[in-house]
């Protein structure tokens, strides 16, 4: 399969990228962190030395993406199966503290970017292309709720309605849309938003999930929100 993750270079991202490595999936890799990447190239190749791995050198919240990221994606795959739209940024700060810099950088991460690139890849997707769109169990509607998170979890909220969206305008297709919404993984950004704070769910484990679900979760679900997490911080 020809795969494409993005926020590739730490965490859940890095980890997915291995393991579709091992697997031998062609995978491309995003992530503005270039050394970052060259690290994950070195050790996929560890894992298997036959495996596909391209790395793309992208910030998603000031390139261009008509005319840098989409052409780069276009000269390796001549279509998509899977897109993991993983990329995403958190800042914990009270209500009256977040300013306009501190809004604007999450949405153009967390909300924007996944736009941009869905809908820059949609005439590459192939007949049964699964996207599938990382969301956190803050942004469900009904949740409990954290202080400091307003712009990440409204703007993982944003994510799950446009997940929905896609699915409802796309239905006469057979692409899949969908979206999972995890809890408190042990990250390098959990541990920056929450310092101290250890999570039970591991980045590679987390990523065991999402690779399982983005490979045969289309074949059952399409338009669906599903809350995968143990606990929240």
């Amino acid at each position: 399969m020809r795969i494409i993750v993005t926020g590739a270079s730490r965490g859940i991202g890095f980890e997915l990228v291995k393991q579709y490595a091992e697997l031998g999936h062609e995978v491309l890799a995003i992530s503005r962190n270039a050394i970052k990447l060259k690290q994950l190239k070195e050790e996929c190749f560890h894992l298997n030395p036959n495996a596909s791995v391209y790395t793309v050198d992208f910030d998603l919240t000031t390139d261009d993406f008509k005319t840098t990221l989409i052409p780069t994606i276009c000269s390796h795959f001549d279509q998509v199966d899977i897109l993991v739209n993983n990329a995403g940024t958190l800042v914990n700060k009270p209500f009256l503290e977040i300013n306009e810099n501190d809004m604007e950088h999450i949405y153009n991460v967390n909300v924007f970017s996944v736009f941009k690139i869905i809908q820059g890849l949609l005439p590459y997707l192939s007949d049964e292309a699964h996207v599938l769109n990382i969301s956190s169990v803050g942004g469900l509607q009904g949740s409990v709720k954290f202080p400091g998170l307003s712009a990440y979890s409204s703007s993982k909220a944003a994510i799950i309605a446009l997940t929905e969206c896609l699915a409802e305008e796309y239905k006469n297709t057979k692409w899949s849309f969908n979206c999972l919404a995890l809890g408190a993984v042990q990250t390098e950004m959990l541990e920056e938003a929450f310092p101290g704070y250890k999570s039970s769910t591991s980045a590679k484990e987390m990523a065991n999930y999402i690779r399982q679900f983005s490979i045969e979760g289309s074949r059952l679900f399409k338009g669906k929100i599903l809350n995968v997490s143990k606990s929240t911080p």
